[in-house]
């Protein structure tokens, strides 16, 4: 009773690890310990919502001025200096609640997956561990490894759950994404030995770097750049996700659009412009000489946006519209992230988690429709309001949060961005903008095409509404959706002081 006692007195203080913990633990239970479905779905749900409780506890004594807080630490490699170290700030805080908020409600658009469901639900609740553990990690070995297992779980989820084609497209996942993540790994040693750092705690190798010449935080951005980029994922190196998408069962489209993805631009933010200021000034607002005067990561940033959404609009298939939709979306984060202004760079932080609970709508309410008549080709859809009408409207409301419709949550993370750009790189900001003109064209000519209009043929004639359990799912989702539209201040001084202080750090301040 005793030890009870003292386990209850240290949780206050223990608060991060056990957002990784509880989630590892019921991934274990769910896989391992137990032989019935019922109780694994109940155990995964348990633990999806323990998570969140304790990510809760952490919002609740977070102060956004003070930096690193609720920081858990455990050897590890001593002989490395690497720890297990994980703490969070106004950044990884709210990715983390994002993360935390959307297990749950995964683990119940699962609940019917008849094929090995206790597996299926232990893979989600390692990758929620790995996830969290990624946004929280304070030793750079820890966040790389915890990095790189994040393939394991997605693979699977892919390659034994996924669709006709998931071998290809799991497969081809796992070598961009273990590719990018290798030229890190060349990096993250090079700093070590080049930076005669004494561990691999951020804060040693953050001052590690300060010993850089500008040639060397050159070829170690392009480094972080290219593992972060493949994640993001940033054209050209985007190719992997259309099919990734494409084949991945609903759950997995959405932890892997809502979350993963999100750990490109995290990454971004806490390493590449805080290890390599000088580097990011120069490829991000064009400050050096020849090559090195182009704001290449806004080049990029701006292709992606206009290429992911020209492509979106001419694709047949409702889930790789949203795919490309992704790519073009996440072009507005790295935009923001690399305008390098307070407005643009938290803009690009709170569009993350914008981009998390909308995109993760869509996806969960095509995996509805798609349980229903087995396809996602928009040609076969139409009239579909008429028979389905809270379906419908539940999917036009996200289809506005999506376009960025004032209201709703996308407007206040993609205005600010374009608003905060246009200061630093003004052209940068014009083309973008064109972007979300696209972004209503393309969503609501699909909407169009599969809500509107005369209902005809008897599949469309017998579609059902949603029943009770999948408005539940939506519900918290919505809420979200019009909340942060409506009043998203508390989001931003949550990331706006910790963005601040990583822009210190770009501009030597």
């Amino acid at each position: 009773m005793d030890f009870i006692g003292e386990f209850i007195r240290t949780i206050p203080d223990n608060l991060v690890a056990l957002c990784v913990a509880i989630p590892l633990l019921g991934a274990v239970f769910s896989g391992l310990l137990t032989e019935s479905d019922d109780t694994a779905r109940w155990g995964a749900l348990g633990a999806s919502l323990l998570a969140f409780v304790a990510s809760l506890a952490l919002l609740l004594d977070f102060d956004p001025a003070a930096g690193v807080q609720a920081v858990d630490t455990l050897p590890w490699i001593p002989a490395l200096g690497a720890n297990l170290a994980f703490g969070v700030d106004g950044i990884s805080l709210v990715l983390v609640l994002l993360t935390t908020f959307l297990m749950p409600l995964i683990v119940v658009a699962a609940w019917d997956h008849a094929d090995n469901i206790r597996g299926y639900l232990a893979a989600f609740l390692a990758l929620e561990a790995a996830v969290i553990g990624v946004f929280t990690a304070q030793d750079l070995l820890v966040f790389y490894v915890l990095f790189e297992f994040t393939l394991v779980p997605m693979y699977l989820i892919i390659g034994i759950w996924g669709g006709a084609n998931r071998r290809y497209a799991a497969v081809k996942f796992f070598l961009y994404t273990l590719l990018g993540g290798l030229t890190m790994l060349v990096a993250v040693l090079y700093l070590y030995q080049a930076g005669g750092a004494q561990s691999f705690a951020y804060d040693d190798l953050v001052n590690a770097a300060q010993g850089l010449s500008l040639v060397q935080q050159r070829w170690l951005f392009g480094a972080f750049f290219l593992g972060f980029a493949v994640k993001v994922p940033l054209f050209p190196v985007h190719t992997w996700l259309p099919d990734a998408h494409t084949e991945a069962p609903t759950a997995g489209s959405v932890f892997l659009a809502a979350v993963m993805l999100k750990m490109g631009g995290y990454g971004f933010i806490r390493y590449c412009l805080t290890f390599f200021p000088d580097a990011t000034r120069e490829l991000s607002l064009g400050t050096g000489t020849g090559f090195f005067s182009v704001p290449w990561m806004l080049v990029l940033a701006v292709i992606g946006i206009l290429y992911g959404a020209i492509v979106a609009l001419v694709q047949p298939d409702i889930k790789k519209l949203v795919a490309y939709s992704s790519v073009s979306h996440m072009g507005f984060v790295v935009l923001g992230i690399f305008a390098l202004n307070s407005t643009a760079t938290s803009a690009g932080v709170v569009q993350m988690v914008n981009h998390g609970l909308s995109t993760g709508a869509l996806f969960l309410l095509i995996g509805f429709l798609y349980d229903r008549r087995h396809t996602r080709e928009i040609a076969l859809f139409g009239g579909l309001a008429k028979q389905v009408p809270i379906y419908a409207g539940l999917f036009l409301v996200v289809v506005m949060s999506s376009l960025a419709l004032p209201g709703l949550n996308g407007f206040v993370g993609e205005f600010p961005i374009l608003l905060g750009t246009f200061q630093a790189v003004p052209w940068a900001a014009v083309l973008g903008s064109f972007g979300a003109v696209l972004a209503a064209l393309y969503l609501l000519w699909a909407y169009q095409r599969m809500f509107q209009g005369p209902l005809e043929g008897a599949d469309n004639e017998a579609t059902t509404d949603l029943t009770p359990r999948e408005i539940g799912i939506m519900v918290p989702l919505i809420v979200l959706i019009v909340a942060i539209g409506v009043y998203p201040q508390p989001l931003y001084d949550l990331v706006q002081p910790s963005v601040d202080g990583v822009l210190a750090a770009v501009n030597g301040q």
